[in-house]
């Protein structure tokens, strides 16, 4: 036993003599531009397989480095790679600060590694820099696989298809913008409802995204994915933009640096955005919208700041809504008419939102957030248009005023678990809805209110915690695993039962990610766990009503860099759901139908065919089924089972950048039984920018081989004026014939 003791006092000692001659480099990675932290840079030691990627904060943490030459390379999609020769004494720490300088895209700059997410990343930040948009909603394609479809006149938020879901408005994936909650939680027009529209595109600096319900930081909404949006936190140079387009369109936009101090010097700047269009159909939509974004900027000790936003949005529209395929066949409308063109709504939000960040040294960090919400909606909208009521007709109106807020409080830190590098994040926080006056109503030509079909106020409040440890278990494999909790309390007062209703409700979510990456170009992984989308609280009082359905997901993927100039991504996935949401249109809302499971496959391809010219292209199969529904009545109405999304972009001539972009949607099935087809649509979008000194001119061509497609569709049984029996048929929003649209600005 002695000699044990002995032996073991001696290894104990070896080890610690081993470890106090190891040494390490630690670092930042900014932009030389505007000081933004780069999250996802790649950091990697040439020739000893070991690298990886920058955390949220923008820093790296090589350690248990033997003393030594080295040579350290530095890279983003986007900038340009740096490397530094660096002599480690024993024992010795050594700090960088650095800073890259934007040049051209190119697949050399992408490496890959074991850290969680690596490859996606680069992926990310690539494609965000190859997609043109036009608006906030389109930035939310860089996701591959995702599309969105508008059928309420521009002002409504998109809807959403990812993963085999039809996601209504947001119900199934989450978004933020600078850790700001987007989606609105038992909203009058349907659970999780997702408007963007209050982001100034110009504004996004960096996206961060993945699919599935893997990501411990991700609670409510997190099934089929997730979107982070992360705005500017000081502008490189001041900008002045005007634009006109087709369809009596036009787009103005003002950056301006209030305080143009240097990057370690406050920075604070306005943003604001006016648009306004009168649209493609033959009713005008005289869409307008108005934002504006003042963000401040101040920099701490080692890394920390201070950011405090405060933005404002109004939107306002009319609509010509989802016309049935009928009355185009029988010529009473052309395909841009209207049964009934006094749809429309408006809405608004204003936010204020403060992060401060601080570096508490030995690799830790302190992260708080309060931010608050106030909105309103209000929508009008006839699906079935005279089913319901023969003399007046079916229109309804969807409203309601709500506040939100609420606050994030994380500790994030560097350490040794089991001998082994680790990081650990604990977090809490809270989020609280209050709604007031959200109705339904029965509606006349937009003014008079014939009957409330619903009407009351929510209280809905979401308190969580969650604890995630990631252990690099070797320079090739890393393991992340999460546990996360969220408690629920719903509250319903019924204005026209004259009742009030209270439930609480809890859930455990679990979560596991494994990366391998045996070279510096492959990376295998693993994902599984657990995530959830809650019920609108008016269903989730009711008896015998799950409140918070769960998630259960499962991927097996790769990322492959075969050369300087080939990247691939495959995964293979599948993921259950206890219960679905389906739209019911003639209803016009989304209620909950049964489980349902899903399974696919996501192939990414990028490829750089020229210095300056690449390609991607990602394709997406998916089978959906609902899993309880009788047999030939498992079909889960409008999910997509094939998309397809890729194009060329070419930006290495002095100035000049083009795109031309394709998108592909499948046909899929519009009901349970597919006894109606969903038609799909291949589209063609090209894109000229050229910038010479302080001036920049744009042209964006949408719909270049001018297609007749059904932007958005459903089933609905409906009635015409002129018809005896109601009829279920397709009933669809057109999309965009082939547009327009020219652009100046100065950049100063």
């Amino acid at each position: 036993m002695r000699a044990l003791l002995i032996t073991l006092l001696i290894t104990t000692c070896f080890f610690q003599g081993l470890l106090a001659q190891n040494a390490r480099i630690e670092g930042r990675v900014s932009d030389a531009a505007s000081g933004t932290v780069l999250y996802g840079a790649s950091v990697y030691l040439k020739g000893e397989n070991s690298g990886m990627a920058t955390n949220e904060f923008g820093q790296f943490n090589i350690k248990e480095l033997t003393p030594g030459q080295y040579e350290l390379q530095v890279s983003f999609i986007g900038f340009e790679q740096k490397s530094y020769a660096i002599e480690l004494a024993p024992g010795e720490v050594k700090s960088l600060a650095i800073k890259l300088t934007e040049t051209g895209i190119s697949l050399a700059d992408i490496e890959v590694n074991a850290a969680p997410g690596a490859g996606t990343k680069s992926v990310k930040a690539l494609d965000l820099l190859m997609k043109p948009v036009k608006s906030s909603q389109d930035v939310l394609t860089v996701v591959p696989g995702l599309f969105i479809a508008q059928h309420a006149g521009g002002g409504k938020a998109e809807q959403i298809f990812l993963r085999g879901f039809d996601i209504d408005h947001g119900t199934d994936i989450a978004i933020s913008v600078d850790g700001m909650p987007v989606n609105m939680v038992s909203h009058a027009h349907g659970q999780g409802y997702a408007d963007l529209h209050f982001v100034i595109p110009e504004t996004i600096e960096q996206v961060s995204f993945d699919k599935g319900p893997y990501y411990t930081n991700k609670g409510n909404l997190n099934t089929a994915g997730f979107v982070d949006y992360q705005l500017a936190s000081r502008l490189k140079q001041n900008k002045v933009q005007l634009g006109a387009g087709s369809f009596g369109g036009y787009r103005g936009l003002a950056m301006l640096k209030l305080l143009p101090g240097a990057e370690d010097k406050p920075g604070l700047y306005l943003a604001t955005e006016y648009v306004r269009s009168q649209g493609y159909f033959e009713s005008p939509q005289d869409f307008n919208r108005f934002n504006a974004l003042v963000k401040f900027h101040q920099p701490l000790a080692a890394g920390g700041s201070l950011e405090a936003s405060v933005s404002e949005f109004k939107s306002r529209w009319n609509a010509s809504g989802q016309i049935p395929q009928r009355a185009v066949n029988q010529g009473l409308i052309s395909r841009l008419g209207a049964i009934d063109d006094t749809e429309g709504g408006e809405t608004s939000r204003y936010n204020v939102n403060l992060q401060l960040k601080q570096n508490l040294g030995q690799g830790r960090w302190l992260s708080n957030q309060v931010w608050w919400s106030t909105y309103n909606f209000d929508l009008l909208s006839n699906f079935t248009f005279f089913l319901n009521d023969p003399q007046n007709g079916d229109q309804i109106r969807q409203r309601e005023n709500r506040q939100l807020w609420g606050s994030k409080h994380s500790y994030w830190q560097e350490n040794q678990l089991f001998g082994l590098n680790a990081t650990t994040e604990v977090a809490t926080g809270f989020r609280h809805d209050q709604i007031s006056d959200v109705r339904l109503s029965r509606t006349l030509q937009k003014e008079t209110v014939l009957e409330d079909l619903s009407r009351g106020d929510v209280s809905e409040t979401n308190w969580f915690a969650y604890l995630e440890e990631t252990l690099e278990l070797s320079n090739s494999l890393s393991l992340t695993t999460g546990l996360r909790y969220d408690y629920f309390r719903f509250r319903y007062q019924d204005h026209l039962a004259a009742s009030s209703n209270t439930k609480g409700s809890g859930l455990i979510s679990p979560k596991l990610q494994l990366s391998f990456a045996p070279t510096n170009s492959v990376n295998f992984y693993l994902k599984a766990g657990t995530g959830f989308h809650s019920n609108d609280s008016r269903v989730a009082i009711s008896a015998g009503r799950s409140a918070l359905p769960r998630a259960i997901g499962l991927d097996l993927g790769t990322h492959w860099k075969v050369n300087e100039k080939l990247l691939i991504s495959l995964a293979l996935w599948q993921l259950d759901l206890e219960q679905e949401f389906v739209y019911v249109g003639d209803e016009g809302v989304v209620e909950a139908a049964g489980r349902s499971h899903r399974k696919g496959i996501d192939l990414g391809l990028r490829y750089e065919l020229l210095p300056g010219l690449l390609a991607d292209m990602d394709l997406n199969l998916t089978n959906p089924r609902f899993t309880e529904e009788a047999e030939g009545q498992r079909y889960v109405p409008l999910a997509p089972t094939f998309t397809s999304i890729g194009g060329l972009q070419y930006n290495n001539f002095k100035g000049f950048r083009a795109g031309l972009r394709y998108r592909w949607l499948g046909d899929r099935a519009a009901n349970e039984d597919n006894s109606l087809t969903a038609p799909g649509y291949f589209l063609l979008d090209a894109s000229i920018n050229y910038r010479k000194g302080i001036f920049e001119w744009g042209l964006q061509l949408e719909n270049l081989l001018n297609v007749d497609w059904n932007e958005a569709q459903f089933e609905t049984e409906s009635r015409l004026r002129n018809e005896v029996a109601p009829v279920s048929e397709i009933h669809f929003t057109p999309g965009t014939p082939r547009a327009l649209r020219l652009s100046m600005a100065i950049n100063f």
